[in-house]
């Protein structure tokens, strides 16, 4: 049975995609711990991070260390977070968002609900960002 990422991935169901590629995605966290809060999560369904082959974990570490450089050129944080936890869905994600404290890092902060034109307008200019430093051709429209 699928994973309600690759539903996501498949266009099943919506997500806000800021990066895809043959291997990974980047799309907006429903939950969000902040502002451009990121999933990075590889196209092959694998559950944790132990069991993803090594070149895999490069290319997600790779394309998490593109969007945090784009949401610390958007939003300024004093530190970019990057956690893998995988206990809300079976399938291998990397959470990249700005951390202004060590509370960015607590899921019982994340938001609970989020404003749609909000998230539209992260997304935005995330993919400006990562246009500009020259990964257009990961970035969706």
């Amino acid at each position: 049975m699928s994973t309600v990422f690759t539903k996501i991935i498949d266009g099943e169901l919506p997500g806000r995609f800021v990066w895809s590629d043959d291997r990974a995605v980047g799309f907006l966290s429903i939950n969000p711990l902040g502002p451009g809060h990121t999933l990075v999560v590889p196209r092959e369904e694998v559950d944790q991070w132990v069991d993803a082959d090594p070149g895999l974990l490069a290319h997600l570490t790779s394309v998490s260390r593109a969007i945090g450089a784009a949401v610390q050129e958007v939003w300024q944080p004093p530190r970019v977070g990057l956690l893998v936890a995988g206990f809300e869905v079976p399938h291998l994600h990397v959470h990249v968002f700005p951390a202004w404290d060590m509370a960015a890092f607590d899921f019982a902060n994340a938001a609970k609900t989020v404003d749609a034109a909000e998230q539209d307008a992260h997304a935005d200019k995330l993919r400006s960002a990562l246009r500009a430093a020259g990964h257009a051709e990961h970035v969706r429209d």
